[in-house]
């Protein structure tokens, strides 16, 4: 298998297209118009506001609803567990930090809000390295923290984190009681079992583009779909309803995920060989989908017709989903049962997680932390109080894994533009905002927040006009026209700060990821080739988990690649690498690794113990390289085992990134970078 090679490609006439940094600021997310959350962003933050108004207590009101607002930004697509925690985990940050920030206000002096913006700044980006919810979770804690020290209401700590608690609540108790139309069938897991279905269509899709150019994309939306419903499962066992039994419909469920975990395996190996298949095999899991969304049986399945390993481990799925699925449709619930594929140890998260300490999380903090305490030293020397927007705004801005620093400074930026215009036309059209009015914004406003997330510009718009209402409401009726000097200001901070050159090199934030990815390939291919002895249940369902957790990380580090080819170029962006073709290599390291460990699974003659163990050591070695963005010189891996083709490709890959990342840097031998036999 040859190593893919990326190539600039022009379009008929010559023309070189657009650089990635500059065609990223005008991207636009694609997604369903979230008609049910936009009616609970109408019944959020304004009702809220309202309240407090109507009580005489504007301040409480203003906290609810700036809690109620950042909870918005979080209210996305999923089911009504996954929204209790993509939404309450932050909520309690944001709380956390509120209240941190107002401890702070009132028992020292405002400069002190410098190292503490420092300290929180630097935990705030070392969360991040955790995953997408604790970088939520993290935002909302910094940003919180700030608006604590900065935002002068009055009230005691403890009363203002209490508010700002309780808003994010509303929106939660909004979640649970308003649901999509598709979510409202005879029972409580219609979110759980839409997740599990689609599944199935992804594997269908998937299947149907073997053999073609579209099969990377295909099998990367499987993944995604699988992760997704892993995670629905899991919350379904972590939060269960009231009254719940542990052997009802959640467990059938859960087999049947089961099923779709084994197929999608077999699927990943058929990508890896190569080769289509027929119509009625790829079209097969759709009935599958069906049978979940209804809870009936599977009904008519292609017949198998094994003509190699790959195919004969896809076929042998396909007949114990059958089984499976005839087990679970409509039956008496039976007890439950730890299965070789039931998701309770199949979880995403089950392979190791980054932690504070990595080199990313390090790079991660000090950059949030210099950005953020950088901009609130220059606002506290401009500006008595109100000080809170510049570093507020630094910490949307710097967040390293909400996408290219350059498109956020430009997106934001004009989004800020555009809503001080929105909300200075009001005043004038309407002859001054009272704060009936400042409510009837907010109403519109906080219906439009879940349309925004479509485009950061678009969400920076909606989001300044709700903030500028809440300011209003809080008495700064003043605040518009100085906020846009102060984006301003805060844009050409971060950009300064946040390309500095020990703090912009991709090969650290990006290389840890992929240095991720290998370890947990390692730990895979371990456990699948070092105990040819071992065998049941246990094992194979941890070996599930450490194949899961190789593609969650491989997820990962594809986002931050293109992360970092999406960023400005220049002199401090660090060394260009072709980040596109490893993410690409690190993808068939995965694959060939899931092949290798399906056909021993299925006879085919497990690799020595000596093959096994050069492959996981150049694996680990390779890993070690990207973690310390190779400032460490390391030969590149050497041949592959000549009695393995899957293995053999590992290698091959192996070598592929090497080259790909050590491209260009001094003092590199190049006589270890010889091609593969």
């Amino acid at each position: 298998m040859h190593i893919p090679v990326r190539r600039a490609v022009g379009t008929a006439r010559g023309r070189r297209p657009a650089p990635v940094w500059l065609t990223h600021v005008l991207s636009l997310r694609r997604a369903p118009v979230p008609r049910t959350a936009m009616v609970r962003g109408a019944l959020s933050a304004g009702p809220l506001l309202g309240a407090g108004i109507a009580a005489g207590h504007p301040g409480p009101g203003v906290l609810a609803a700036l809690g109620a607002m950042l909870a918005g930004v979080n209210d996305r697509p999923g089911t009504r567990r996954k929204g209790l925690v993509h939404i309450g985990l932050p909520a309690a940050a944001g709380a956390l930090g509120l209240l941190v920030g107002a401890l702070v206000a009132d028992g020292t002096g405002r400069w002190a809000a410098v190292p503490v913006l420092f300290l929180v700044g630097w935990v705030s980006g070392a969360l991040s390295a955790r995953g997408a919810v604790w970088s939520t979770a993290a935002l909302q804690m910094l940003v919180a923290t700030t608006i604590g020290m900065g935002m002068p209401l009055a009230g005691p700590a403890w009363l203002k984190a209490l508010c700002f608690l309780s808003g994010a609540g509303w929106l939660v108790l909004l979640r649970l009681l308003l649901r999509t139309p598709r979510s409202r069938d005879a029972t409580r897991w219609g979110g759980e079992r839409e997740a599990v279905a689609a599944v199935f269509d992804a594997l269908a899709d998937a299947l149907g583009a073997l053999g073609g150019p579209r099969a990377p994309a295909a099998r990367r939306r499987l993944v995604a779909a699988q992760q997704q419903a892993d995670e629905a499962l899991r919350l379904m066992r972590l939060l269960p309803w009231p009254g719940r039994r542990g052997d009802g419909p959640d467990h059938r469920l859960a087999e049947r995920f089961g099923a779709a975990v084994a197929l999608c395996e077999a699927s990943i190996a058929l990508l890896w060989e190569g080769r289509a298949v027929p119509d009625e095999v790829a079209e097969g899991p759709r009935s599958l989908a069906a049978a979940v969304r209804t809870g009936g049986p599977a009904g008519a399945l292609p017949s198998p017709r094994p003509d190699t390993v790959e195919r004969l481990a896809f076929d042998r799925a396909v007949l114990a989903a059958a089984v499976t699925f005839d087990r679970t449709t409509n039956r008496p619930a039976q007890p439950p049962r730890r299965s070789a594929h039931h998701p309770g140890t199949v979880g995403a998260h089950s392979g190791p997680r980054p932690g504070l300490v990595t080199p990313a999380g390090r790079e991660y903090g000090l950059r949030v932390a210099l950005c953020v305490s950088v901009t609130a030293a220059v606002a506290l020397l401009l500006h008595e109080d109100h000080w809170y927007w510049l570093p507020a705004t630094a910490a949307f801005l710097v967040k390293p894994d909400m996408g290219p620093l350059f498109s956020r400074v430009v997106n934001r930026f004009a989004g800020t533009v555009a809503g001080v215009l929105v909300f200075v036309a009001l005043m004038a059209v309407l002859g001054g905002l009272g704060r009936p009015l400042v409510v009837a914004v907010v109403v519109v406003a906080g219906a439009l927040l879940p349309l925004s997330t479509r485009h950061f510009a678009f969400q920076t718009a909606v989001i300044t006009v709700l903030v500028l209402s809440f300011v209003h409401t809080a008495g700064d009726t003043e605040a518009a026209a100085s906020r846009l000097l102060e984006t301003f200001l805060a844009c050409a901070l971060v950009l300064l700060v946040g390309h500095l050159p020990l703090l912009a090199d991709p090969r650290v934030r990006v290389g840890h990821r992929f240095a991720v990815t290998l370890r947990c390939t390692e730990r895979y291919l371990r456990h699948v080739l070092d105990a040819p002895d071992r065998a049941g249940a246990a094992h194979r369902a941890e070996a599930l988990a450490l194949r899961s957790a190789a593609y969650l990380a491989l997820a990962e580090a594809r986002a931050a690649a293109e992360t970092a080819a999406a960023e400005l170029p220049g002199p401090l962006s660090g060394r260009p690498q072709d980040w596109s073709a490893v993410t690409v290599s690190a993808e068939l390291v995965v694959d060939a690794a899931t092949a290798c460990a399906l056909r021993v699974e299925h006879g085919v003659p497990r690799p020595s113990s000596a093959d096994a163990e050069r492959v996981a050591t150049a694996l680990s070695l390779l890993a070690d390289a990207l973690e310390d963005g190779h400032r460490t010189a390391r030969p590149a891996p050497g041949p592959g085992p000549r009695d393995c083709r899957s293995l053999r490709d590992v290698m091959t890959q192996l070598h592929g990134i090497h080259r790909l990342t050590t491209a260009g840097l001094p003092g590199r031998a190049t006589a270890d970078s010889a091609p593969l036999c």
